[in-house]
């Protein structure tokens, strides 16, 4: 027979009111008592499932601090507005919550007493699977985990776009930049740039893959990593990082000690964020429609049958005059 609310209350010895807020996590009740009923719950094989069928009315929109705000605002606000549009639609309210695994979480997230989680970007296997045990419906959308509903652009056609862009042009010697590659968008990226190298049959240098240091914050990171990267003996005539701002702090290095781009060498970014075509030289990228990359998140959660859902929408390569310059 399934396990009933009042099964869950009478092991733990607390009321079937307090078992009802605390699967759903709402407030009214001190964290020790939530956990035990959870742990209770999950102890009698509770189906957590049985709570989707109750109206979402509250969503929470997560980021991880592991994203320099800064850098990270520009793509994930837009992410953000397109979450916020469909609730607005659907009469939800939507919340926001930047936080890291050393944050008092359960505490944060229970102030905003979400029905359901949209996280985005970058999340510890820790921090997700903290997220799952609540029971509660989660998405995922610029990230994919198996077995949890996820949107994510065409990261791996975005990454081969580029670079087939950058080989089309003349390059010979193309730079991936990344900050971190145990960012699956990250990792996606990369198996684009090496499958246009693969046919294209070249052979790429592995100094010409640089990662920025985990030991710093991620701008200061980027910045040696290029830093790195121009004091080659042999420098890249192209780099394709992995964001725009990490494409822009290319620019910025390559303007300072005075290599011209895109005669010299060619950026390409990915992302196509606002500043991506108001810089000069506007930057070449690839774009992502980053309302809909929102939008799609918020549906998986409001469809059950979305619940274990794979999703990926399109990018469009946006040549700009960053990579003119070595285009023949």
């Amino acid at each position: 027979m399934a396990v009933r609310i009042r099964d869950i209350a009478r092991q733990a010895g607390v009321s079937v009111g307090a078992v009802s807020r605390a699967l759903k996590g709402q407030g009214g009740l001190k964290e020790e008592t939530r956990q035990r009923v959870v742990a209770v719950a999950n102890a009698l094989g509770y189906d957590f499932g049985r709570l989707r069928n109750e109206p979402i009315k509250r969503i929470l929109f997560l980021l991880h601090r592991q994203h320099n705000i800064a850098l990270a605002l520009p793509f994930y606000s837009a992410v953000l507005l397109g979450a916020e549009s469909l609730c607005r639609e659907r009469g939800i309210a939507l919340s926001f919550l930047a936080l890291g695994p050393t944050d008092a979480i359960e505490e944060q997230i229970k102030l905003h007493e979400p029905d359901a989680f949209l996280c985005a970007g970058f999340f510890e296997p820790e921090l997700l699977a903290l997220l799952k045990s609540s029971g509660k419906p989660l998405a995922l959308a610029d990230l994919w985990v198996p077995g949890i509903a996820s949107v994510n652009p065409d990261n791996v056609q975005g990454g081969y776009l580029a670079t087939r862009h950058l080989i089309d042009g003349g390059c010979k010697r193309i730079a991936f930049l990344a900050s971190s590659l145990a960012h699956f968008s990250i990792r996606e990226r990369e198996k684009g740039y090496r499958q246009a190298l693969f046919e294209a049959r070249m052979l790429n240098d592995p100094a010409l893959e640089v990662i920025a240091p985990s030991v710093m914050s991620t701008e200061e990171g980027l910045t040696l990593a290029v830093k790195q990267l121009l004091a080659l003996p042999s420098p890249p005539d192209a780099i394709f990082a992995y964001n725009d701002s990490a494409a822009m702090i290319a620019l910025r290095l390559c303007r300072e000690v005075g290599i011209r781009v895109p005669e010299e060498i060619a950026i390409v970014g990915f992302d196509d964020i606002d500043a991506a075509s108001q810089i000069r030289p506007a930057l070449t990228t690839l774009a992502i429609d980053k309302a809909e990359l929102g939008r799609r998140g918020i549906a998986l959660l409001l469809d059950p049958g979305l619940a274990l859902s794979q999703q990926q929408i399109p990018v469009t390569l946006k040549v700009r005059e960053s990579s003119l310059g070595n285009v023949r």
